[in-house]
């Protein structure tokens, strides 16, 4: 199952940029239960927890994004936002997984599949014994479909005015944090009942 999915903000990899890795949305599937923990737990608390484990998971991508990328040798793709006709190359895009032991930062030890596009990094946070391939897969799906369909890269785009729309492809192709084994023909089926109900 999948514990996580995150969109967050990649710097250039030989920039002296001192920003900070920005989270721009995400959704977490279930909650992780902490039995031993003698405080007390309350809404916010477990909220905060979130938003922490979710930060520290998209700092751990952007690192490993940025070692690709000066472990390969090859010249960093332009991170500046591309007008909305260009076609992104998801390919050729850096990309990877790692485990995270447990207790760094969750409970339990999890899997985290990365993708960065750009100036975006996305990232789905797995249980330890999730299929990586299909994961992968989907994680692509998705990126391909938030570009396309959100244009995340044209500069004027805002995600937090488009949540919504972000929750429907996330329903749509990864219910309740499920990973499916999808046809084409069913990814297209998919992809016009959410056209039809989100027009561009």
């Amino acid at each position: 199952m999948v514990h996580a999915f995150l969109i967050h903000t990649l710097r250039a990899p030989n920039t002296e940029d001192t920003g900070l890795c920005r989270v721009l949305y995400s959704c977490v599937f279930g909650a992780e239960k902490s039995p031993d923990d003698p405080r007390p737990h309350g809404a916010e608390r477990d909220r905060l927890l979130r938003k922490e484990q979710i930060l520290a998971v998209a700092r751990q991508v952007e690192s490993m994004c940025r070692l690709q990328q000066q472990a390969s040798g090859r010249p960093s793709m332009d991170l500046q936002l591309q007008s909305s006709d260009e076609q992104v190359p998801l390919h050729e895009a850096p990309h990877g997984a790692f485990r995270l032991a447990a207790g760094d930062p969750f409970q339990e030890p999890r899997t985290v599949v990365w993708l960065g596009v750009l100036s975006l990094g996305f990232a789905l946070v797995l249980d330890a014994h999730e299929n990586l391939l299909l994961a992968e897969g989907t994680l692509r799906l998705l990126a391909r479909l938030l570009l396309d369909h959100l244009r995340l890269l044209v500069p004027s785009t805002n995600l937090l005015l488009r949540a919504d729309r972000i929750e429907g492809i996330l329903t749509r192709f990864l219910p309740h944090g499920q990973l499916l084994f999808l046809n084409d023909q069913f990814v297209q089926g998919l992809e016009k009942e959410f056209s039809a109900a989100w027009p561009r």
